[in-house]
């Protein structure tokens, strides 16, 4: 319940940002954002002359808050992967290859700051391959889910399985769309 509750929240507030965003942008005729600065500068509006700070708060704010799930959203897969001891409930010297792979992927994402690698093209090119890898991985997890041999009891069916595989199927004709329009 915990999760759901969080991720129904996490969503909701990310769909209003995107709303509040657009609005924003879209009101003072910036429909087109290709750096950051021209994000902060449509604050300014609101904000005046602290539009910057505001905007590098929020950034500052939003990577404190994203770089530890997703370094550890990381580490988790690659230690299961390889079979070792992981979890944060662990102390360092207990699990010191997953501790090491979320420092590994922290100093990644900050190695991104110092490459020139534009954060907007960045963020726009990674929905863009999570989009298109989301069809084929959504069969896989279908066809894993609805294999009684595989998850034995726990097997989705009926509604459910109805369900998952038309989302399968939009998520399929979204990613063809895209290469298509």
């Amino acid at each position: 319940m915990d999760t759901l509750l969080g991720m129904g929240f996490s969503h909701l507030t990310a769909l209003f940002i995107v709303i509040a965003t657009a609005a924003t942008l879209n009101a003072h005729g910036i429909t087109n954002v290709e750096s950051s600065a021209q994000a902060a500068e449509a604050l300014r509006p609101i904000a005046g002359d602290f539009a910057f700070a505001l905007f590098s708060l929020g950034i500052i704010g939003t990577g404190m808050l994203a770089v530890p799930i997703l370094a550890g959203s990381a580490a988790y897969p690659v230690s299961e992967s390889f079979g070792w001891v992981e979890g944060l409930d662990r102390k360092p010297r207990e699990a010191k290859a997953f501790y090491a792979t979320i420092a590994v992927a922290t100093i990644a994402g900050l190695t991104l700051n110092y490459v020139g690698i534009d954060p907007i093209k960045a963020l726009y090119w990674a929905a863009v391959v999570n989009g298109i890898l989301a069809a084929p991985l959504m069969v896989v997890m279908m066809l894993i889910s609805t294999n009684s041999k595989i998850v034995g009891k726990l097997a989705v069916s009926g509604r459910l399985a109805i369900c998952g595989w038309l989302a399968t199927g939009m998520m399929g004709v979204v990613a063809i769309g895209f290469f298509v329009i």
